[in-house]
Formats: structure tokens, sequence, C-alpha cells
């Protein structure tokens, strides 16, 4: 029996350019991917990915993403709705590749796995970064960002089933990650404020890294998630490329075992 491989992509924003550079290095190694997890820009590319679109089709999609273009929620919804709709594959349990994909229960600031429902609601929740975002009505939870808890979701795709795990992670350290303004607004803002003091993710971060069995993390100093546009997409997609082939001989070595 082979073992089954199951590929993990982190949060990070405009980041996930990166990503788009090393799943190219990935394919180009014939290994074949299992089950996909995914948290925010890593729910996006990996909840499209999973659902059928190659890596140019997506690449389409955000590199011409500008800055403005990336905080209009309501265009990026339309367009994974439609997207996802054109490939008749409208629910999580649909894709090709299985997918689960992370988001945060925001009032209990609870870690929430989706696998089933509808995939683009899914995604949009994973990605809503609180105060950015709106959050996303889920059942009677209010959904956000599940960078907020598990921005490397290796125990997720474990849980799925993998035996070895390939992670590509756009966080740059242990206390990079999400960017939450504290406004004194209390409620949900205190409870922000609180996340930023905490950082209740760190610790579950730190294990998902040493988890990975093909661990790929870019170095992209000088971007942040706001960093859209073609040129830096460009930059960012060939450091992903360069730094997945830095490990070209295990992925040959996977794709034999």
């Amino acid at each position: 029996m082979h073992p089954k491989i199951g590929l993990v992509l982190g949060g990070g924003g405009a980041k996930g350019a990166a990503t788009i550079g090393a799943l190219k290095v990935i394919e180009q190694s014939g290994v074949k991917i299992d089950y996909i997890s995914g948290t925010s820009i890593g729910a996006v590319i990996g909840g499209m990915y999973a659902a059928g679109f190659s890596l140019d089709e997506i690449e389409k999609y955000l590199f011409p993403l500008e800055q403005v273009d990336a905080l209009d929620i309501n265009h990026i919804e339309s367009e994974i709705r439609r997207q996802l709709r054109n490939r008749s594959c409208e629910y999580i349990q649909n894709t090709r590749i299985p997918f689960r994909c992370v988001a945060v229960d925001i009032d209990e600031m609870e870690e929430v796995v989706l696998k089933e429902g509808k995939l683009w609601k899914a995604i949009i929740a994973s990605m809503s970064i609180p105060v950015v975002y709106p959050f996303v009505s889920w059942g009677n939870r209010a959904l956000n960002d599940g960078g907020l808890l598990n921005n490397l979701p290796v125990d997720v795709v474990k849980a799925m089933g993998a035996d070895i795990v390939i992670a590509i992670d756009l966080q740059q350290n242990a206390d990079d990650g999400l960017q939450i303004p504290s406004l004194g607004l209390g409620g949900m803002f205190d409870t922000l404020a609180d996340w930023s003091v905490t950082r209740p993710d760190k610790k579950k971060y730190n294990i998902n890294v040493k988890a990975a069995n093909i661990y790929i993390h870019p170095n992209l100093s000088g971007y942040n998630a706001a960093s859209f546009g073609r040129a830096n997409c460009r930059e960012m997609k060939k450091r992903g490329e360069n730094e997945a082939r830095k490990h070209w001989d295990k992925l040959i070595r996977l794709k034999k075992s």
C-alpha cells in the first residue's frame, strides 16, 4: 500500500502567491495528493485546487487582485461562488480531492473544522479576518479566519488519514500571523485584544510545523498579507517555487514510495 499524502496550505493573504509557486514544483515532481487542508488564503487555494481548478486558473484569479479588490468581500464571495458553480462543485463533500478548512467561532474562540456544506461559504469563513471582513453565519456559529487558532492545519490533514504531510507555510515565525487592530470597543474587540496579547495559536503552530514531513517555508521578508498586485505576486511566486525546489529529492522519493 502506498502512503497517503496530505497537503497543508497555511494562511497569509497575498503571500499565497508563494503557495502557487511551491505547488507547481510539487506537481512537476509527480507526487499524488490524497488530502488537502487549508486556512485563510490556504483555504481559497486549497478549496479551488481540490475542486479541480488548475494552478494556472487559480493564479489568473489571484494575481490581478489589488489591495482595494481584496477588501471587497462581496466581490470575492460572488466570484468564488460563480467559479465553483461553473465547475459543478458547490459542496465540500463534492471536491475531487478530500478537503477540510479551518475557521474560528469568534464568540467561543473555538476552532471549527469545516468538512461538509457549501464550499464557497467555508472558504469565505476561513478567510474572514475579524474587523476587516464580517463573520460568516454557520448554523448557530459566527465564524472568522481560522488563522486565529490554526494557521497551518497539519493536525487536520493527519486526522483525515494522511500518513505523510507536505506543508506550505507562509507565516514567517511564531510571532507572525494575523494583525488584529485593538479598538477598545468591548465585546468581540476585547476578545481580539486578548488574542493579540496571549496568542493562543502559537503552541499549535509550533507543533504543526514539527509534524510536517516536508516543510516548505519560503522567505517572504518584505511582503505581508496585503502585498497584492502583479509584481509582488510574481516575486512571491518565484520565492515559493525556489523554496520548494530545495525539497525536490524528498518529493521524488515520496513519489516512488
